[in-house]
């Protein structure tokens, strides 16, 4: 692609439409830009892109740039089915992503990660651990830093890429040298319309592997372990409950081969889910060459991601968890079996055509004792609660109302998990925009009780004088 001579419009200015915009018109290429989105940091952003030389799209004049582009950049937000994006299709123009982009541009070594459950904690732990042995290393992609980003930075550095099936719609000459696939289960069936297709994007990632490639795959999971069918790559597996030709969990203990490499409590992070993804970074470490030492060391230390089982605080004797990046009905079901205390879970947001009946069965009867449903999709989750006969349902419209809701429910001694198994995009950006609204809101709880304190210490003293 000779960018010089090109002409793109780039649709959707989130992170990675900005980064595709400014990557762009770095390059000399002549750029449109558009977002029927009207909020400050829109303006900004195409205020500061349109000083860099980009042209602001209208949305009047939106339908004439099929003739005018000749390539069109999506946002991973926008569906590959939306009417401008078929419209180019149809008159035979490119439709790309961002990471498509950077795929064609970058010129080192790289890790791509996808799956519906653990991508940003895999990622995360892979990054940590090539860092701290000594390798350049940047996380990128659906983790946060557009991937374009990584273009420029010297040879010798290693993408570790977080891939979702949104990215994975219009991407197709990524390559990484190690492609792992961590799980897959229902999600974003609301965009994707059926699992036949989510598989197929998910799979996507394996495509361009040759001979000297390798593909990191979750043995447990029959639908992943499918994918090693036909495969160019030297394929290394990663199981929970198998000696697998990889990594594999034996009796309280992670293994590598037939080398021990550490045991689950010596994890900070709990729960088989992070045992399951320590598993696959080992994979991805030990392919990379990476010391035992370093490796162990790695993940003794690691934390954990924002917004992931994060406990954030206690009030009046009530713990409160942000799971906020529980997006879908396996996370939800993850987040609740790693509770130890009865919990109040706060579920709700943007429907993604789940069957919610799944959820509640899977929770009935186990440490969940009581569900606040909020948000859009707030009476599907309440139809199949009473469909399941989960009891203890409470319904209200907004999240901020959720969060105080649940602290009306919590007894002392019991958890408020926030793990929404669901968008945010009803009332917020993101599931970040989102956790960080739910710890600000158990601060406020934190300051009252506080407040309470200091006002009964004062009383207490005062009618003792």
């Amino acid at each position: 692609m000779d960018i010089k001579r090109q002409k793109f419009l780039v649709m959707g200015l989130s992170k990675s439409g900005e980064a595709a915009a400014t990557f762009l018109l770095s390059q000399g290429a002549r750029v449109g830009i558009y977002d029927d989105l009207d909020s400050e940091r829109i303006s900004l952003m195409k205020s500061r892109l349109t000083e860099a030389g980009a042209d602001d799209i209208s949305r009047d004049s939106l339908n004439e740039t099929v003739g005018k582009y000749d390539a069109l950049v999506l946002s991973p937000g926008i569906p590959i089915d939306h009417p401008l994006a078929v419209a180019f299709k149809r008159a035979g123009k490119a439709v790309l992503g961002e990471t498509e982009l950077a795929a064609r541009y970058f010129k080192g070594l790289s890790v791509g990660i996808t799956g519906t459950n653990g991508k940003t904690t895999t990622v995360s732990m892979v990054e940590k651990i090539l860092k701290e042995s000594g390798l350049a290393a940047k996380a990128c992609g659906n983790i946060g830093a557009p991937m374009l980003e990584v273009v420029p930075e010297p040879n010798d550095t290693v993408a570790i890429a977080e891939i979702s099936s949104f990215q994975l719609e219009t991407l197709n000459s990524f390559c990484p040298h190690i492609a792992v696939v961590l799980n897959i289960t229902e999600d974003h069936l609301n965009r994707h319309y059926n699992m036949e297709n989510y598989i197929f994007l998910k799979r996507k990632i394996l495509k361009n592997l040759t001979e000297t490639e390798y593909a990191v795959l979750n043995y447990d999971d029959p639908i992943v372990r499918a994918f090693a069918e036909g495969l160019k790559a030297k394929t290394v597996w990663f199981s929970l409950r198998e000696r697998v030709n990889g990594a594999y969990f034996s009796e309280g203990e992670l293994y590598y081969g037939e080398e021990k490499i550490l045991s689950a409590e010596e994890l900070f992070v709990s729960g088989l889910h992070n045992v399951q993804n320590a598993l696959a970074a080992i994979a991805c470490a030990k392919i990379l060459g990476v010391e035992t030492e370093q490796i162990v060391s790695s993940l003794k230390e690691f934390r954990g991601v924002k917004h992931r089982i994060e406990r954030v605080g206690e009030v009046d004797g009530v713990a409160y968890v942000d799971d906020s990046k529980g997006t879908n009905v396996d996370a939800t079901i993850k987040a609740v079996a790693n509770m130890k205390t009865e919990t109040v879970l706060l579920l709700g947001g943007k429907d993604k055509g789940y069957d919610y009946g799944a959820l509640f069965s899977a929770i009935k009867g186990g440490k969940a004792v009581a569900a606040v449903l909020y948000g859009e999709n707030r009476y599907a989750l309440l139809a199949a609660a009473r469909k399941s006969g989960f009891a203890g349902v409470y319904l209200c419209p907004a999240f901020a109302e959720g969060v105080a809701l649940a602290r009306m429910v919590a007894k002392s001694g019991q958890t408020v998990l926030l793990s929404p198994a669901s968008a945010s995009f009803d009332e917020f950006s993101g599931y970040e925009e989102r956790g960080e609204k739910f710890c600000a809101i158990v601060r406020e709880f934190a300051n009252e009780a506080q407040s309470r304190e200091t006002v009964c210490e004062a009383t207490a003293f005062t009618e003792t004088e």
